[in-house]
């Protein structure tokens, strides 16, 4: 089975070469618990790997077992725009791996259609000049999700996407869009992603989800991993696990990987320890 890197080399060696392709995967965490970093992380390395090989194998190594790295990547943010995620992930990782792992990136900012029936001010996220094709635009209405769509049918194929976060959909859900329409889509988007063969990794913050939310998103795509705080004695430290994951969660089982420790560092998400069944 063909597998795309997360680009963390630890937990893509102790899963066969990374995620199957053709899922959809959740990344859900406590507030920074590094579910955000592990983000920046796929999205950095995974271009690294084909923009600088040699800082690639540096911070990385080799690509393990059945691994194909994706013919491209893209940054789907809704709320931001290429320049402010950029200084984003410059303050979790070093400058040298964000600039030359960022490049082959490609983002796209949602901004227009999220923010396009809300009170804010047109020029607070699309500028200060409005073009003849930007007022077409807005004469449009395209919401959020058929743009969200339409970017996908379009570039998902074979691809590495990351959207970056499902909480500004669920906090921006109004009566044209519920928190079932985006559990619907997401449902459609586990479907398509099986026959475009590539990786989709979606973030969502658990603070902003009640345990019902988190079911419902849960059962709509092909695995969960969860990012978590531990606290002992006088230290915190960040943990992860796999909840559910088709292809993913058997291997961890058949090694008796139950959690894993991780941290955050200048080559961004890494993990630190790997807690197994004693």
């Amino acid at each position: 089975m063909t597998r795309i890197p997360f680009g963390v080399s630890r937990l893509d060696a102790s899963i066969g070469g990374g995620a199957p392709a053709g899922s959809v995967v959740l990344l859900a965490g406590e507030a920074g618990a590094g579910a955000r970093e592990f983000l920046y992380t796929c999205a950095v390395m995974n271009g690294l790997q084909s923009n600088d090989p040699s800082l690639f194998d540096l911070h990385y190594g080799a690509l393990s077992g059945d691994a194909v790295p994706p013919e491209a990547i893209h940054y789907l943010s809704f709320t931001a725009d290429a320049h402010e995620l950029h200084r984003e992930i410059g303050y979790t990782m070093d400058d040298e791996i964000v600039e030359s792992g960022l490049e082959p990136v490609e983002f796209a900012d949602f901004s227009p259609e999220f923010f396009q029936l809300s009170p804010v001010p047109r020029e607070w996220y699309a500028g200060r000049h409005r073009t003849i094709q930007d007022l077409g635009e807005e004469s449009e209405r395209r919401t959020v999700l058929s743009g969200f769509a339409d970017y996908l049918d379009e570039n998902a194929s074979e691809s590495l996407v990351v959207v970056d976060s499902l909480a500004d959909l669920l906090g921006a859900r109004s009566e044209d869009m519920s928190f079932g329409d985006v559990v619907t889509t997401l449902k459609g988007l586990r479907k398509a992603t099986r026959a475009w063969d590539g990786l989709i990794l979606i973030h969502a913050n658990l603070d902003s989800l009640t345990p019902t939310d988190l079911g419902d998103l849960m059962t709509s795509v092909d695995g969960t991993i969860q990012f978590e705080w531990e606290t002992g004695g006088n230290e915190r430290v960040r943990t992860m696990y796999v909840r559910e994951f088709r292809g993913v969660l058997s291997q961890l089982e058949d090694e008796d990987i139950i959690r894993f420790e991780t941290e955050i560092h200048d080559a961004g998400f890494d993990v630190s320890n790997v807690r197994k069944i004693r």
